[in-house]
């Protein structure tokens, strides 16, 4: 197995106030998302409350989402308005009427809209056809120019409610340059949580190099003006160094809560789907996204026998994902997302946990998702891809098997022989993986890291 010092480099923070007694005080955290399912902004919010400091967590509202709630865990989430309307050069700050609490989110532009005149033909005689073409060119435009209005959009929302705080903690690139306002405002320390290579990820790496340059431009922008930069792995912190001439940030993993699940899978998966009790499952859990290897996986269950792949989460190819469950014949289900503190004993009733995420860009093949230390966390072995990112902590800790993401039937051998193995096999797989997760990969170290840093920046004890 490997060692901490291996998986999560030395990068100390100085002292900031150890051996001190913990001194209350005001964490705000701001992401670029609803707040319901982000598990890295629960756990740092559920550990800062339990110490007793007072958290607030900066969110978008959203459509049956109230626009103020208390977590159980004792902190509390404010939603306000982020679509593009309310980041116009003339809106002011504050709440619009009808603009809170039931409002889409604010970056869904409809990418197919295509704007009909009346009648047969449309105006001059323009095709239907014709129109669509407009449509998609205008919404893509529109897309151009979506991520600086939501960014002011909802810093103009955060600035009408958000409290004063000692730390505010900004997520990803869309919550860095909110949170950089409102610290300035309040003479909070500001916190930039790189969790991705964004310029290298999803639709951005999609995207023209010059909205990539202009955006990689504002980021690094953003992470020197920020008080420190931390991200979740080492390979993201050398690429982020380097590109934007900062001192190493941070590393503060995105591993899970230790955790003590049953011995065996409970069943609760077959229960719900109405599955033979000795059904086995595969679990993919998270983001419902192009390149995470989601079709490699609906063609490698059809090579598993006596299996079931099940697809929990949520995102924009859940209809169609949907629509192949059900002409599957009972081999792929797909459930709803679960929240963060409910995650586990549901993905310790898996037999396996796949991510053959796809290496389709330079943040796929270096990243650590949460769902790996997940699962880790929860006893379940994995099959994951054979990437930079995953690699070495899959094969330190001996909990699963390493696959080519692009090759179904690789990845469908890799998951019989987890699934077909002798019940002292899958043992010893599932006692890996425990051991990884309360020796290594466990939030109670990784907090201990980010607290660290907290009371450098303020210098009183978090």
């Amino acid at each position: 197995m490997t060692t901490a010092a291996t998986t999560t480099p030395d990068v100390q923070p100085s002292d900031g106030g150890a051996g001190r007694e913990i001194v209350r005080q005001r964490l705000l955290l701001v992401l670029p998302t609803t707040a319901e399912f982000d598990s890295r902004t629960y756990r740092i919010a559920s550990a800062a409350a339990r110490r007793g400091h007072e958290v607030t967590v900066v969110a978008r509202s959203a459509i049956g989402l109230p626009d103020e709630e208390v977590h159980p865990e004792g902190y509390r989430i404010l939603r306000v308005p982020s679509r593009l309307v309310d980041g116009l050069p003339w809106r002011k700050a504050g709440r619009l009427p009808g603009s809170s609490g039931g409002q889409p989110p604010a970056a869904a532009v409809p990418v197919d809209a295509s704007p009909r005149p009346s009648g047969t033909r449309g105006l001059r005689g323009i095709t239907g056809r014709a129109w669509r073409v407009a449509g998609r060119v205008v919404g893509s435009v529109l897309r151009r120019f979506a991520i600086p209005l939501v960014i002011r959009a909802q810093r103009l929302g955060a600035r009408s409610v958000a409290p004063p705080a000692d730390i505010v903690h900004g997520m990803a690139y869309m919550g860095i340059p909110i949170a950089l306002d409102l610290a300035r405002r309040t003479g909070g320390r500001a916190v930039y949580d790189a969790r991705d290579i964004y310029v290298d990820a999803a639709n951005l790496a999609r995207s023209p190099r010059w909205l990539r340059w202009f955006v990689g431009r504002a980021e690094r922008g953003w992470a020197r003006a920020a008080g420190r930069v931390i991200t979740v792995n080492e390979p993201y912190a050398e690429v982020m160094a380097r590109r934007w001439d900062i001192d190493q940030p941070l590393i503060v993993m995105n591993c899970s809560y230790r955790f003590d699940p049953p011995a065996e899978p409970d069943g609760r998966f077959q229960r719900t789907l109405g599955l033979d009790p000795e059904t086995r499952i595969v679990l993919y859990q998270g983001g419902f996204s192009p390149d995470r290897g989601i079709e490699q996986l609906l063609e490698a269950i059809d090579l598993v026998p006596a299996a079931a792949l099940v697809l929990m989460g949520y995102g924009r190819l859940e209809a169609s994902l949907r629509g192949t469950a059900a002409a599957s014949g009972g081999r792929v289900f797909v459930m709803a997302a679960v929240p963060p503190e409910e995650l586990l004993p549901w993905v310790a009733a898996a037999d396996v946990v796949a991510m053959p995420i796809q290496p389709t860009t330079l943040n796929h093949r270096l990243t650590t998702p949460n769902k790996l230390f997940e699962a880790l966390a929860a006893g379940v072995p994995v099959v994951a891809s054979d990437l930079p990112g995953m690699a070495p902590i899959v094969r330190a800790s001996g909990a699963g098997r390493l696959v080519d993401p692009t090759d179904p039937a690789a990845i469908a051998a890799a998951l019989r022989s987890i699934l077909e193995g002798s019940p002292d096999e899958r043992r010893v797989l599932r006692e890996a993986a425990l051991r990884a997760a309360h020796e290594i990969y466990n939030w109670e170290a990784q907090v201990e890291r980010l607290f660290g840093e907290y009371s450098r920046l303020t210098g009183r004890r978090w």
